[in-house]
């Protein structure tokens, strides 16, 4: 089986990556522009497989695209490449339209050129996996769960620029046969995650005695999914999931953000003793149009496909912890280049736009 990834040098791509070349035994391209986000690191486990390769290119370069199927002739497309992080998309949403509504467009065309000079049995295969998140419902009340038919309520860039592209996903299906499958998936944490995002920021910040900043009051709450488990869903949704269908992958893990500083910091107690890390949690002006709550319902990827995570938060968290504790050399060369854990998502220069001269 062949598989092109796109973003297979991100977080979430590198996780499906290892597991494609791994367990599925599949030959994988990766294509990745190799951002900020990316790091070749997270592929070292698999980098010299022969049955892996990648391929530097940005998926809003229509040649460049092109010429990806054209080498790789692939049964099937797992396209995650994506701008992700909220707080950046706020200070700068172009990039996120350019790159995730954009790119997403441009793939979707190169996929439909492709797939209609297949034969019939290998277009009959064929697949493009749309990978996106659970932002794109809004923000959930105290009660009920986000499901496959869930109305679209996008409440930032990021998460409004992620919803055009699974609009494209599904309209290039219905409109033109193409054969594709969405998912939809609750936060993700695990071993290679940029430390912009909330658990490895504050493993890292715990571990080095800084400020553990916490939104709000901490109060909003998210459901979260251990990077390896989304990474066997993904497979199972590209390769078993229904043409047109949606499925939402969830870790069954909803938590409050302020629970999950202070389990991290209750790991950090145990596995690096010598301060009470409780101690270094600060409380920091709320991210703008910060969502209060996701949870997922994935009773359609379990009752369909047979997937449930094997992880639970507890016990996935502590393998993330103990990861970012024995790979220092991994974040530290993060560290020492663009990235030093500094706020985002300020929207400073909004606020003065609406401030009255």
């Amino acid at each position: 089986m062949r598989i092109i990834v796109t973003g297979g040098a991100g977080f979430i791509g590198s996780a499906l990556t290892r597991f494609l070349i791994r367990e599925a035994r599949a030959e994988v391209l990766v294509l990745d522009k190799l951002t900020y986000a990316a790091n070749l690191d997270s592929l070292a486990p698999v980098g010299n497989d022969p049955r892996f390769a990648l391929m530097q290119a940005d998926i809003c370069d229509e040649t460049a695209v092109a010429d990806a199927f054209r080498r790789h002739r692939p049964d099937i497309v797992m396209h995650l490449a994506a701008e992700s992080h909220v707080d950046r998309s706020i200070d700068g949403p172009r990039p996120f339209i350019d790159t995730n509504v954009g790119g997403t467009y441009v793939m979707l065309e190169a996929a439909r050129r492709y797939w209609r000079e297949l034969e019939p049995d290998a277009a009959r295969r064929f697949r493009f996996l749309h990978v996106s998140t659970d932002e794109v419902y809004g923000s959930l009340g105290e009660t009920g769960r986000f499901h496959e038919e869930s109305l679209y309520q996008p409440n930032s860039p990021y998460s409004a620029s992620k919803a055009a592209a699974d609009h494209l996903a599904r309209a290039w299906h219905h409109t033109y046969g193409l054969p594709v499958v969405i998912s939809n998936c609750s936060n993700n944490y695990g071993p290679c995650q940029f430390p912009e995002k909330l658990i490895p920021l504050v493993v890292i910040n715990a571990l080095e005695g800084r400020r553990l900043p916490v939104y709000g009051k901490g109060e909003n709450r998210r459901d979260w999914l251990y990077v390896e488990d989304h990474a066997e869903a993904l497979h199972l949704v590209a390769t078993e999931g229904k043409v047109g269908e949606k499925y939402n992958v969830g870790g069954d893990a909803e938590r409050p953000n302020i629970a999950v500083v202070r389990a991290i910091c209750a790991l950090m107690d145990r596995l690096q003793p010598g301060r009470r890390h409780e101690d270094l949690i600060e409380y920091v002006t709320d991210r703008p149009g910060h969502d209060l709550r996701y949870a997922i319902d994935a009773t359609k990827i379990a009752r369909d496909l047979g997937w449930r995570p094997t992880e639970s938060f507890e016990t996935g968290l502590e393998k993330t912890v103990r990861w970012y504790l024995e790979n220092r050399a991994w974040w530290e060369r993060i560290r020492s280049g663009g990235y030093r854990g500094e706020r985002l998502g300020l929207a400073e220069a909004a606020s003065r736009e609406r401030r009255p001269a």
